[in-house]
């Protein structure tokens, strides 16, 4: 099913930014190889270029120690893709097939998606958590431990299923 435009992320966006975050990153590293920073004053000047580039909070971000997370290229499209939004009239039909996607870990049509999309689509459901945050603004009921494993009152595990969230989350 196809998401409202206000709904899926915005890759052509985060696209368009990619590139020039992905330096910023880079060259930051580099200054510091060479120079250091122990007064993290070039640290605040890249917060503030990012900020400004994407609005975004940069303290989110460990824009110091990339490499022992997931790499500089993950970190850039984190930073570059916008924040989901809250939206008017949520449907039930998306907000299952927002579920679907985080419960399935099904790729989407990929035959006329861009080579960006292609790398960075498992990021938007499983990395920066972009259609979690979507339904964590957008649906009163959400809670986290929805989407995790759970213990019944009889000590058992279990997870809800895509019809259960749904359900919870519409409600």
């Amino acid at each position: 099913m196809e998401l409202r435009k206000e709904i899926e992320p915005q890759f052509d966006v985060a696209e368009n930014r990619y590139p020039r975050v992905l330096k910023l990153i880079l060259d930051y590293t580099d200054y510091c190889d060479q120079n250091g920073d122990q007064e993290n004053i070039a640290y605040k000047k890249l917060e503030e270029r990012l900020h400004l580039m994407t609005g975004k909070d940069m303290s989110k971000f460990n824009l110091w120690e990339w490499w022992e997370e997931d790499g500089a290229e993950n970190l850039a499209f984190d930073i570059s893709l916008p924040e989901p939004e809250k939206v008017k009239m949520i449907t039930r039909e998306e907000v299952y097939e927002i579920v679907r996607r985080l419960k399935t870990f099904e790729e989407p049509d990929q035959k006329s998606a861009s080579d960006f999309f292609r790398t960075f689509y498992n990021n938007t459901v499983y990395g920066n958590g972009y259609f979690m945050k979507f339904l964590e603004i957008n649906c009163n009921t959400f809670r986290l431990n929805l989407f995790q494993r759970n213990k019944d009152k009889n000590g058992n595990y279990f997870e809800y299923s895509i019809d259960e969230l749904v359900a919870i989350l519409v409600a």
